[in-house]
């Protein structure tokens, strides 16, 4: 449940389903929950003589302390307080630089407040949403309790312990993880290094942060309070762990059953006389409650003791693509004598997820009765330091859903927060997601049961009626321990029993992980056996002006032990073996420009066949396929579709392509051209197929005949490769439906059969001046910025980037969604792309456009506009060669 900080209470008006009115008087009103974000202070515990007692008082002297960010680790706290610097910039997250000490020392947390005046005469509660490790709490000279596990939350009666209007000091001591680890430095000479290690034996923590081939370890391990804190109020009774759970007469879809459940709780020593009430979109229903002192029980609701709970012509909620992501409000309150001792608010969708299909073994996932064919991402760790604001979510959550994508899988639970569930309900991102174990080589099982399983249950118990949540998942890559296995299970049965429980992200019903995660060719990526592929990556190097934000000058032109801690390195990814790659398939690499040039061809390449290789069989046998990874933890040359600053690289638009519900595409490895139909119904219609020779000019062109089947992959034809065709050359498809209606477009380099692999002859491609104009639109908060493109001349100019900035400071404005980027135009033709962006992250300022490309230039007609300037700093010419060497200095 999300408390969301409103006065309930407000009148609300229906019939009942079991008779009676349902409302709210205005004596009903409680109190707003306290957010206890500002004015926390942290000392290290080895400086501080005192224990709790002394601490959690009021005038204890904290001279010395540091200011704290709360939510936020230790580290986050100390870096801002410029006691170490920017962990995520350069090599300075090196052990000489940022002590791995901290990964064994607790920490004290201190705040004073005033606790509201309106908590008279009712319990006060204080909630921790998150804590990593252990922590032990104390109230005003007293320890209220203990926590311990990073995703379970601490709740405790303070009632006895504070007064309303008076000040109250809250003192917290942290304790990292029992089992930090010694991690491997990522260096040119040694590689990424071995992946995870002892952490994962604590089990529900960020065991990631020891390190992997993705992330270097982060020198806290992401210690601290990293999730929100607040103060509350209730009456006697507390409603709990509230679920709804919804069904659907499948096929159809005209009427939907909805139940309602919670647990009520006396905390007091008498009995509890009460109703029970709930509503949503003018559904209401209610219960009469007895509850015996110090006790709870379940109370239920379902079509069949409240009617109203069947819902006629119901509002769904559906996966990115296939339709809006409704949600729906239900407000639960427990009334005593028509006052509200206690609410609770939470959204739901209606939808039903099935996992199986007749005319197959395999892991199938369906949405109200449709086939849905994942297309999604892996999250190791949102952010490294869990630096993740609600906003910055949003936008990385936002990126998948511009990508196409409509699945994140939550790898090891690495990412759990409310906010995470909540963006993803809105944004249609299905969410695999997982419990606190690795794959069995990369640490051990859990040595303490109960806190393992304590936190699994809070987890599920929190997060379940989120409408994202597809799929739990106990471990990756391996299965989970026989005792942890058993427990899941009846876990699950009584918990989530409409969900699908899944042991092992890498076995059962054609689930595979396993990779390969390093640049493959195009062709490659056709070739597989299973049918839902859980982890496949590729190296996905970000624009200039990210690899030149993450670190400093004097390592732009070198391929150092600074690029290595970015994951650039020898490991899974093959970072030793890609400027190789590059060199061999486009030539030899002049700088960083021509390095970043030349990988954006080849990230383009790469992840629109990592889809589109799976397209090509379409629930025959394949029914997902999510990339390693599409969000980064940290700065970045491998496993993304944007970078650690939000701004994409090609990756995304490619995989934005290739995840088309309707798509028309090259088969890369055997020629085919293929319309790829996502949606439930036929679609009929005319695919034009063109091919250019190297000069632009058409060698052949044709039309044919489409008649697509529901989710399916359907061949139209072979590409019939004309006489005297130049070595390398283009290929462009599109599609259109019965009315004529652009459905799909996709564009291609290729070579001839014999010349397989080389490239380079697209250096010979001159440069093509576009005619760019800019209109800008601004509505309600938002800016839109229309950039009109149009190739006068018959060259092709290929892979145009757009970048949005700010026309003062020359800043990028980020985060940045448009709705295309990297574009090949032929001859003649044009495109526009719209560019949104806040209207308040551009400061004041104008926009402008700045243009790069492989071989694109700016007519001077657009520059004199003032609105469109040429990336001079993406020019190979406008820096010297430097050939990008390997060095190795550790």
């Amino acid at each position: 449940m999300r408390l969301t900080g409103v006065v309930l209470g407000v009148l609300v008006a229906g019939e009942m389903a079991m008779g009676g009115s349902f409302g709210f008087a205005a004596k009903a009103l409680i109190p707003r929950p306290m957010v206890l974000s500002a004015s926390w202070q942290l000392q290290d515990a080895g400086k501080v003589a005192e224990g709790g007692a002394a601490v959690a008082v009021e005038g204890y002297n904290t001279q010395g302390w540091y200011a704290a960010v709360v939510p936020g680790t230790v580290l986050t706290s100390l870096v801002n307080a410029g006691v170490y610097p920017e962990p995520m910039y350069g090599e300075n997250n090196r052990p000489d630089k940022i002590p791995d000490s901290l990964s064994r020392t607790p920490f004290w947390y201190r705040v004073e407040f005033k606790v509201p005046k309106e908590y008279a005469g009712r319990h006060v509660w204080l909630n921790f949403d998150g804590i990593n490790f252990s922590a032990q709490v104390w109230v005003n000279g007293r320890q209220v309790g203990a926590m311990k596990g990073a995703f379970a939350r601490g709740i405790f009666d303070v009632s006895a312990d504070v007064k309303p209007g008076k000040k109250a000091v809250v003192a917290v001591l942290v304790s990292p993880q029992p089992h930090p680890g010694d991690p491997h430095e990522h260096t040119i000479r040694d590689g990424v290094g071995k992946n995870g290690g002892i952490t994962a034996i604590d089990g529900p923590t960020f065991l990631s942060t020891i390190g992997w081939d993705w992330l270097p370890a982060i020198r806290d391990r992401d210690t601290g309070i990293w999730q929100k804190v607040f103060l509350s109020a209730t009456g006697p009774v507390v409603v709990k762990d509230p679920l709804v759970t919804t069904d659907l007469p499948l096929p159809k879809t005209d009427s939907a059953d909805v139940s309602v459940q919670a647990r009520v709780e006396n905390v007091t020593d008498q009995v509890q006389n009460g109703v029970l009430k709930g509503g949503f979109d003018g559904v209401t229903f209610e219960q009469s409650v007895e509850v015996a002192p110090h006790s709870s029980q379940v109370v239920s609701f379902d079509p069949q003791t409240a009617r109203a709970l069947h819902v006629v012509n119901p509002k769904l909620w559906w996966p990115n693509g296939y339709g809006p992501q409704n949600l729906h409000d239900l407000h639960l309150s427990f009334e005593i004598d028509k006052k509200v001792s206690d609410s609770k608010d939470l959204s739901f969708g209606i939808r039903k997820f099935s996992y199986s299909v007749p005319d197959s073994e395999n892991l199938t996932i369906s949405v109200n009765g449709v086939r849905v064919f994942v297309r999604g991402g892996n999250w190791g760790l949102d952010e490294a330091m869990k630096r993740n604001p609600r906003e910055r979510l949003e936008a990385q959550i936002r990126l998948h859903q511009l990508a196409n994508m409509n699945m994140i899988r939550n790898w090891v639970g690495q990412s759990t927060s409310e906010d995470f569930y909540e963006l993803c309900d809105k944004y249609g991102l299905l969410v695999w997601d997982e419990f606190f174990q690795p794959n069995p080589a990369d640490g051990p099982d859990p040595d303490d049961f109960d806190t393992y399983m304590a936190n699994v249950r809070d987890k599920i118990l929190r997060f379940r009626n989120h409408a994202s949540i597809t799929v739990w998942c106990a471990r990756n890559e391996g299965n989970p321990p026989k005792q942890i296995d058993d427990a899941l299970r009846v876990l699950m049965k009584k918990l989530e029993p409409a969900r699908l429980y899944q042991a092992n992200s890498a076995d059962g019903r054609g689930v595979n992980s396993h990779g390969p995660y390093h640049w493959r060719t195009p062709r490659e990526f056709y070739v597989f056996n299973e049918a839902f592929k859980t982890e496949i990556g590729s190296i996905s190097v970000p624009t200039i002006e990210s690899i030149r934000g993450m670190m400093p000058e004097r390592d732009w032109e070198t391929i150092n032990d600074d690029w290595a801690e970015r994951d650039f390195a020898k490991g899974a990814q093959q970072g030793d073996k890609y400027p190789e790659i590059i060199t061999t398939r486009y030539g030899k690499i002049a700088n960083l420009a021509d390095f970043v040039r030349k990988s954006q061809l080849a990230n383009y390449e790469a992840f629109r066949a990592m889809y589109e290789g799976r397209n090509a069989k379409l629930f025959a046998p394949s029914t997902g396929i999510m990339t390693w990874m599409s969000n980064p933890a940290q700065p970045s040359f491998v496993w993304q579709i944007y970078h650690h600053d939000l701004e994409p690289n090609s990756a995304l638009f490619a995989v934005k392509k290739a995840a088309e519900m309707v798509h028309v595409q090259l088969n890369e490895s055997n020629g085919n051209v293929e319309v790829i139909n996502n949606l439930p119904v036929a679609m009929t219609g005319k695919m034009h197929l063109a091919i250019y020779d190297l000069d632009g000019t058409v060698a052949s062109q044709k039309d044919l005949d489409v008649s697509a089947a529901a989710s399916a992959a359907t061949k139209v034809g072979v590409v019939e490769w004309p006489a005297g065709l130049s070595v390398v050359h283009f290929v462009k498809l599109e599609l259109r439906d019965a009315d004529g209606k652009l459905d799909s477009e996709n564009f291609y380099w290729t070579v001839l059969p014999e010349h397989q692999d080389d490239l380079t002859a697209l250096s010979q491609l001159p440069a093509v001046m576009l005619e760019v104009t800019v209109a800008r639109r601004d509505v309600v908060g938002k800016s839109f910025f229309d950039v009109t493109l149009r190739n006068p001349e018959t060259q092709v100019a290929l892979m145009t980037h757009l970048q949005l900035r700010r026309k003062k400071s020359g800043a990028r404005v980020l985060p940045a969604y448009a709705s295309d980027n990297y574009l090949s135009l032929v001859g003649g033709e044009t495109k526009t792309v719209s560019i949104e962006v806040a209207t308040a992250d551009l400061k004041g300022e104008d926009g402008i456009v700045a243009v790069d490309g492989w071989n694109v230039g700016i007519a001077h007609v657009s520059l004199a506009k003032g609105t469109v300037i040429v990336n001079t700093d993406a020019e190979v010419e406008h820096w010297p060669i430097t050939g990008l060497p390997i060095i190795s200095s550790r």
